[in-house]
């Protein structure tokens, strides 16, 4: 099939998936911020978040080992993803031994045990995902998403709605939905044939020299991405922090888009780097062309809904969030453009490059929150901090990634579109004389300024939607 075929039909499935199941869960912010008050949301948060921050070091990063390995055809897949499950296995032991040190931060008290279910049922829900995926089962990816989405909205109904179980009943839901979705891939697929008592030692210590450098580079990305609402709930309290939160459901549509995409690409990208050298750079281009025009035009729509968008999806006591709409929506623009650098670091297996470029964004991130959040911004000032951290990261690996795969960037692009969408967030949030003729302006600007890779991105997606309708 056509590698750009390929590439629209994975994303067309990952899309059936996941972008229609989150998109529910993203309407359910109107459900949680009317079951859940301010300082909850912001506890629950607090909790997830964390669970977050520990899934790469009790996994030690082997899920994305465990992908980048088992799409190598070369590679005895047994090995790969026994080395991931025997991983895990041991990282949690080892979590169950020192869990109780969680107890020692007082907004945890009581909560350590749903940390734990949390984050080992994520880790195994991973690996278990990635793997199938990895193998080319696309179509049961994208079913086992439906049914995990679906599972977790009929458990926060239950929990939240029935029971009131408020906080608990919010992150439990999560954990049960990830364990039985583990348990549907694994009977499903079949999954104990992969597993091997006999590991072989090279597979296990490759995976672990590309794995290894990802633990420290996810723990960057999260602090890069998380570590303000720490901070918001340190100098401002839970309440602060419970609307900061609600206020990234809105950017989270760009996080959707780029991470369905970006799990079609990252197969993609692997798959056609062993065919000719010239054709995969032109291949590289021509997608980045697409996906920042359209996370740029996407985005530049978000922000200018802001107001009517957080009136329509949460409740009275959630409204002041708008205010930090516009500045992460950029963040999650310059997010997404980070991550697509990164895939050529998966291609390339150059996982220290992704520790090394994430690392030295986390510390300026880290820095711009201590100073922006004290300063009269306040919590305006972590939005901003975000949105510098990520342009960082991404201009960085840009100039990085180009020396293992040249493909045009077309910086002057991304600069205008940069440009536009700047101001476009800076009349939004001053509220500025002639804000709404701007947005409009800037959503019309942007389409036309990217036209021709618009056009490009709708040839493909119709010339794939007319193929499939004659079979």
């Amino acid at each position: 099939m056509n590698k750009y075929k390929t590439l629209v039909s994975n994303t067309a499935l990952i899309s059936l998936g996941t972008f229609g199941s989150k998109l529910l869960v993203f309407l359910m912010v109107r459900f949680y911020t009317g079951h859940l008050t301010t300082a909850q949301y912001g506890t629950a948060d607090l909790i997830t978040q964390t669970a977050n921050l520990l899934l790469p070091i009790i996994s030690v990063g082997i899920t994305d080992g465990v992908f980048r390995f088992a799409i190598d055809s070369k590679i005895d897949t047994k090995s790969v993803f026994s080395s991931g499950v025997y991983t895990i296995t041991l990282g949690g032991l080892a979590f169950l031994i020192i869990a109780p040190l969680l107890m020692l931060t007082h907004q945890f008290d009581g909560y350590v045990w749903l940390i734990v279910i949390y984050t080992m049922a994520s880790c195994y829900h991973s690996l278990a995902s990635k793997y199938i995926r990895a193998r080319g089962s696309t179509a049961f990816f994208a079913i086992q998403g439906i049914v995990n989405t679906s599972l977790v909205i009929i458990l926060n109904i239950l929990f939240l709605a029935v029971c009131d179980f408020g906080v608990t009943g919010y992150v439990l839901s999560v954990a049960i939905a990830d364990a039985l979705s583990t348990l549907l891939i694994f009977f499903y697929s079949k999954l104990w044939r992969d597993i091997t008592l006999k590991v072989e030692k090279t597979i296990l210590k490759d995976i672990l020299k590309y794995s290894i450098p990802m633990i420290p580079a996810t723990i960057f990305w999260w602090v890069t991405s998380v570590s303000n609402r720490y901070l918001v709930n340190y100098f401002f309290g839970e309440e602060a922090n419970g609307i900061y939160a609600v206020s990234y459901k809105l950017p989270t549509l760009l996080t959707l888009i780029s991470t369905v995409f970006m799990q079609a690409w990252q197969f993609s990208a692997v798959t056609e780097s062993e065919n000719d050298r010239q054709e995969h750079i032109n291949f590289f281009g021509a997608v980045w062309g697409s996906f920042q025009s359209v996370m740029f035009l996407v985005g530049s729509v978000v922000v200018a809904l802001s107001i009517p968008l957080i009136k329509i999806l949460t409740t009275q006591a959630f409204y002041d969030a708008w205010m930090y709409i516009p500045m992460l929506t950029a963040a999650m623009i310059f997010s997404a453009f980070a991550n697509f650098m990164g895939s050529v670091y998966v291609v390339e297996k150059r996982s220290k490059n992704s520790f090394l470029t994430t690392m030295f964004g986390a510390v300026v991130n880290v820095v711009l929150n201590l100073v922006l959040i004290k300063s009269p911004l306040g919590v305006q000032g972590a939005a901003i901090a975000t949105f510098a951290s990520y342009l960082l990261i991404f201009v960085i690996r840009a100039i990085n990634a180009s020396k293992y795969i040249p493909f045009n960037l077309y910086w002057k692009n991304v600069i205008l579109n940069t440009a536009i969408i700047v101001l476009q967030t800076v009349f939004m949030v001053c509220k500025l004389p002639f804000n709404i003729v701007v947005q409009v302006v800037s959503i019309l600007l942007l389409a036309l300024v990217n036209f021709k890779f618009i056009k490009v991105f709708l040839v493909k997606i119709l010339s794939f939607v007319k193929g499939k309708l004659k079979k």
